[in-house]
């Protein structure tokens, strides 16, 4: 391997070098922001940890996936009061055995990473860090049951949720989807805005405070329940004219839930077209991403270290 990294790199071409293995939509990968170690077997842990490409890398999320799952279905348990009876010591144990197992989790991911506070001070590796604070809080502060509820530290091990999004790739999808199209969402409801805005103000010289609506902002709260299709009942138009609006202004608001849904559809379709192939990383420049059949990365045109799947 470090040999490989060694090697007499080949001429680097314009595209070569404007390539990228990642579209700016998306967060950067976490060999890029973490560190990757070259050798030894910090790497082979990073690999099974960050990286989903390798029997254990797979094996290792979906365990982990399942292990949070499970926490987050002992924690609801525990909050009823007839599971509490029943299963309090039990409910125990297995806190302190998530507690236990998320901890080395967190502490593997520090080690086998070569900018550890960096991590550390990430979102996810701060979600980590509530993961397993609230146990430990408990135990050494026991006074703190005369300031807090103990359960408000149990609430925040619900932030385990979130580690989620950390190993599902459609998740990370969405989020970039949702960043790249935030632009066009703005124009959107800038433009639903201003419909309501009109709308309501029209229902108000239509109506008037004799049918309920007794201001414009009373109004525009009625033309956003309609175009919404919510629809609750409370404030709903008498005359003639009044009903025609709002019919229209229902039949506008099942066109209007169309176009958001159809923004984002879009861009996740680009976000899949654009997606890495693999989480393949070159361990000269850290770009992730490249094929399997590569042989030379494709943003520094170093050799790639063969393709591991197993």
């Amino acid at each position: 391997m470090g040999t490989m990294a060694h090697e007499t790199r080949p001429a680097q071409s314009p595209l070569r070098m404007t390539a990228s293995a990642t579209s700016p939509d998306l967060p950067p990968p976490p060999s890029a922001r973490f560190g990757k170690p070259l050798s030894g077997w910090r790497l082979q842990l990073y690999t099974i940890i960050f990286e989903a490409d390798t029997r254990a890398g797979q094996l290792f999320d979906r365990w982990l996936i399942a292990l949070i799952l499970l926490s987050l279905a002992v924690v609801v348990a525990d909050s009823l009061s007839l599971m509490q009876d029943r299963f309090a010591r039990l409910f125990t144990v297995m806190e302190w055995m998530f507690t236990f197992v998320f901890t080395v989790e967190y502490v593997a991911r520090l080690v086998c990473v070569r900018h550890p506070l960096r991590y550390a001070t990430s979102f996810f590796g701060i979600v980590d860090l509530l993961a397993i604070l609230p146990t430990y809080l408990a135990l050494l502060f026991p006074e703190l049951h005369a300031l807090i509820d103990v359960r408000v530290l149990r609430l925040l091990r619900v932030f385990r949720i979130f580690k989620l999004t950390a190993y599902v790739v459609e998740y990370q999808m969405l989020g970039a989807a949702l960043v790249a199209s935030r632009r066009k969402i703005l124009v959107f409801l800038s433009a639903v805005l201003m419909a309501v805005v009109v709308m309501g103000t029209l229902m108000y010289v239509v109506e008037g405070p004799a049918n309920g609506f007794t201001s414009i902002p009373v109004a525009i709260y009625w033309a956003i329940t309609t175009l919404t299709t919510v629809g609750f009942g409370d404030i709903t138009p008498k005359t003639d004219l009044g009903r025609l609006i709002a019919s229209m202004m229902m039949l506008l608001g099942w066109g209007t839930l169309a176009v958001p849904t159809g923004i984002v559809t879009s861009e996740m379709a680009a976000q899949r077209m654009r997606r890495p192939a693999t989480t393949r990383t070159c361990h000269e420049c850290l770009t992730e991403g490249h094929t399997p059949d590569a042989h030379f990365c494709m943003h520094c045109g170093a050799r790639l270290p063969p393709y591991q799947t197993q």
